[in-house]
């Protein structure tokens, strides 16, 4: 690992602002896992308990949220330094809502639900760092439902992929039918059709068989936007 795991910790958003007095106590007395996973190795599995937090401390991870009820499958990717899905460590349901799987060589930070609650929730910052993320989450989140099923088709199909996703840039693939998309966004197949086809000759996405491979999300938001 590059760098002192003072410097490490640092980088990561639940500890910005720690003094390096807070960070060597931290390293004292709470017990951290650092794991190294090869490519294809999992991570952390969809639908699996959620009992610490993962950090991605350095690689590319690729993730795969599955949808059986509505038959479809939103696979993207990101890189470190990232969390894992703190917002699923407490609440009514503490699973994780997507599995993460190495795509390189990726080395993770493990920190168990137990020590946060006994030492890391002492420090008055770490709490300020995880009611922002989580706060942040939730406030993007109502805006995304408020406009899912509002506007043209294309940005129903914007809104569909923006509240699913993880991220907002980035390569994103979704494996579904169009009847089944159409269905979920309350449009009609030909009008889904169409706005895809439009994507696909400005080059911001490929259409396959049951499958929209989009290079990057942010040039499709920001051509509806536009």
């Amino acid at each position: 690992m590059k760098g002192s795991m003072y410097d490490t910790l640092l980088e990561l958003p639940l500890f910005q602002g720690l003094t390096k007095e807070n960070i060597t106590s931290i390293i004292e007395k709470v017990k951290m896992g650092f794991h190294t996973f090869e490519h294809k190795q999992n991570i952390a599995l969809q639908g699996d308990k959620c009992n610490s937090l993962i950090f991605i401390l350095d690689g590319n991870v690729a993730i795969t949220s599955t949808d059986e009820k509505y038959n479809f499958r939103i696979e993207e990717q990101i890189s470190g330094p990232y969390i894992i899905e703190p917002y699923s460590l407490f609440g009514m349901h503490t699973k994780y809502h997507a599995s993460y799987s190495a795509i390189d060589e990726v080395e993770t930070l493990n920190i168990d639900k137990s020590y946060i609650l006994t030492n890391l929730c002492k420090y008055e910052i770490f709490n300020l760092n995880y009611l922002n993320i989580i706060s942040n989450r939730a406030q993007s989140a109502n805006i995304k439902l408020w406009n899912s099923h509002i506007g043209c088709t294309k940005e129903k199909l914007m809104n569909f992929l923006t509240l699913r996703c993880l991220t907002t840039s980035g390569k994103k693939t979704l494996t579904i039918t169009m009847e089944d998309l159409a269905s979920l966004i309350d449009d009609t197949r030909i009008n889904v059709s169409r706005a895809l086809n439009e994507f696909q000759e400005m080059g911001i996405l490929t259409l396959g068989r049951k499958k929209i491979t989009i290079e990057d999300m942010a040039a499709l938001i920001k051509e509806v936007r536009k």
